[in-house]
């Protein structure tokens, strides 16, 4: 794990650095270049380039990948609750273009939420090529993310607390090493091409007086106010945008259009804003600009990500933050110039309040400023204001910028700590296939319907329509109902149920247990998610309890956590591991078929990196490792049953 970490932070890195690449190249193409190719409209120029973003942003995002949408880290929480951390690797192409343009034509959003999400992507394919089990490749995404925040602002510390706090909720041993080792690794990689320097220069600060703790509390409740209206206004505008009857991937038309008139009487909202930022620490920007920044930078900022855009939102809460900072802290020097900073400081403070407040991330915004400024000076102001902000604000609103947005979607999501046992495990890892399940027709008569259910032994089968379409499920207890008023012409069509709740593949089944009231839910027919109706497998009440059964092994850890020595003295018995080759005797068999000794007891199968409950009808294949509890003749006994 501490390799894969180390080689995610790597690749991250470099796809870091080279996004940094891409984002000046584009903000070359569109505001250099542009100005020749638009010179015919004078200083308005500005406001087309916004809108040829959105023309080559919108159908890229909507066609190619749609997760790539939005500020990145809501789309990576969802793969962790949802998908099990699964993640396209088209989504690392199309969200670094995709946001390389948005940011390189005037996108007022940050680069740091598009590289998280990059990271993560990068950590989830890693898991997947090695076929990693569920909680491992969890880890690689939040390694990921870490390598992400480390490389944009070469803050390995903040990134690790970024991953821990914001994406999995978790402080182990294992978690924070898998981190550390990615976020190093990615830190080196961006020192090397990018320079080992400060993401701000900031004049060094100190605490005047202890009083000034009183004026640092008030920036707490303001900038905690900031971050709620930054929060409401962002799902304020795509809300708008959702309402709105024109086709999706032209919305970034429309959002580009209002932002560049925006820009071109306040041109400081266009981008990242880190300039506008390093000004504003360097108390170099006027009071009444500052105001109005706060609120134009939340305006252009809900227009791009609203009309759906791609970037973050990491950035521009620290522009708000600056500003909100820096126009209190100009406030509080002039009524209070003996005992206060100047606005500089309350301008690093704020930065951290707003994104904490908006994030629910105090400790990361703590560390983040610390390793953005290098300066500890401000460190008692900052963590008072950070963590008074945090709780102001989740007293007005219980969902981070983050979390709300999974809320709207119906997700709830705790991170990994807080994730059931089955919330890592697909349906299409549980289910069984439809090849393997028996099933009927709409036309076939309940005279074969019944010879099919004491063939095949099951009390419920899919009905199939021609095309592989699902028609319904019909049960035997359906069947029991039918007969009983049966004519000549009956047919399952007659008596099959055809209002039901289905399953996709690759959702989680914890959403389906919640969805579906747990356990006492008998078969759920599993279809495609890109062909509608076209039934894959079926999800029954064994393949749930198998599932159950082995994501609980897998997170206990079995053998790896208890003391073998233990199991075999409290069961009189030897635990027993080997594995299957092609040429065994039990490969394509049931367990069920096979004479076992009767003192002997199979605990678990491994496969692919995950661990199998079996069933009477699991089937044994090559490459099985075979886990059983058996006397030590048995053992040999039950080594000549499975391998001949």
């Amino acid at each position: 794990m501490l390799t894969m970490a180390a080689i995610v932070g790597v690749t991250a890195g470099g796809g870091a650095v080279l996004f940094i690449w891409i984002i000046e190249a584009f903000h070359d193409l569109f505001f250099e270049n542009g100005r020749t190719v638009l010179g015919f409209l004078g200083s308005g120029y500005v406001i087309a380039l916004p809108v040829i973003g959105g023309l080559i942003v919108g159908p890229l995002v909507h066609f190619l990948a749609p997760e790539a949408k939005g500020h990145g880290v809501p789309e990576v929480m969802t793969a962790m609750a949802v998908r099990g951390g699964r993640i396209r690797p088209m989504v690392i192409v199309v969200k670094a273009i995709g946001s390389a343009i948005t940011i390189g034509s005037g996108g007022s959003v940050g680069r740091e939420g598009p590289i998280v999400q990059i990271g993560a992507a990068i950590g989830s394919v890693v898991g997947q090529r090695f076929k990693l089990n569920h909680t491992r490749i969890l880890a690689l995404v939040g390694s990921g993310a870490a390598a992400g925040v480390a490389a944009t602002f070469n803050a390995p510390i903040a990134g690790v607390m970024f991953a821990l706090e914001v994406l999995l909720g978790e402080y182990t041993v294992a978690s924070v090493s898998t981190m550390v080792f990615s976020a190093v690794s990615a830190s080196v990689i961006s020192r090397l091409f990018l320079g080992d320097h400060p993401s701000f220069a900031v004049p060094a600060y100190s605490l005047v007086s202890s009083w000034e703790l009183l004026m640092y509390l008030g920036l707490g409740v303001v900038s905690a106010l900031a971050a709620g209206l930054f929060v409401r206004s962002l799902y304020y505008s795509e809300d708008f945008f959702e309402r709105l009857r024109f086709p999706p991937y032209l919305k970034p038309v429309l959002g580009g259009l209002l932002l560049g008139l925006l820009g071109y009487f306040l041109p400081q909202v266009f981008g990242t804003g880190f300039g506008v930022i390093e000004e504003t620490l360097n108390g170099t920007v006027v009071l009444w600009l500052l105001v109005v920044l706060v609120f134009a930078k939340i305006l252009a900022t809900s227009l791009t990500l609203g009309s759906g855009f791609s970037g973050g939102v990491f950035a521009p809460a620290l522009f708000v933050g600056a500003a909100v900072g820096g126009a209190y802290g100009k406030v509080m020097h002039s009524v209070f110039p003996a005992v206060t900073a100047s606005s500089g400081a309350y301008a690093t403070v704020g930065m951290a309040a707003v994104f904490a407040a908006a994030a629910r991330a105090p400790i990361t915004a703590i560390i983040i400023l610390f390793e953005l400024t290098l300066d500890y000076n401000i460190m008692l102001p900052l963590m008072l204001a950070t963590v008074l902000a945090t709780v102001v604000a989740a007293r007005l609103e219980p969902e981070s910028i983050y979390t709300l947005k999974l809320v709207r979607r119906g997700i709830d999501f705790r991170g990994r700590a807080g994730l059931g046992v089955t919330a890592g495990v697909l349906v299409g890892d549980a289910m069984t296939p439809i090849a393997d399940m028996g099933s009927a027709q709409p036309e076939m008569s309940l005279g074969e319907l019944e010879d099919l259910f004491h063939e095949s032994g099951h009390h419920g089968v899919p009905v199939i329509a021609e095309g592989g379409r699902l028609a319904g499920v019909v049960t035997l207890r359906d069947l029991g109902r039918g007969l009983s008023t049966a004519t000549a012409e009956s047919t399952v069509a007659d008596i099959m149920t055809v209002d039901l709740e289905l399953a996709y593949p690759d959702e989680s089944l914890e959403n389906v247990l919640r969805r579906s009231g747990g356990f006492d839910v008998g078969r759920i027919p599993v279809v495609d998610r890109d062909v509608p109706g076209l039934i894959v497998g079926v999800l029954r009440r064994g393949d749930i309890l198998r599932a159950y059964s082995g994501a609980l092994a897998e997170r206990e850890g079995w053998f790896h956590r208890l003391d073998r020595r233990r199991v075999e003295h409290a069961t009189g018995t030897a635990v027993v591991e080997f594995d299957l080759t092609e040429d065994d005797s039990a490969v394509g068999m049931a367990l069920g078929d096979l004479e076992m000794p009767p003192e002997c007891l199979i605990i678990s199968i491994h496969r692919k990196g995950r661990s199998i409950i079996p069933g009477g009808r699991t089937r044994f294949r090559a490459g099985d490792r075979v886990v059983a509890l058996a006397p030590h003749d048995g053992g040999r006994r039950l080594r000549r049953c499975l391998q001949g």
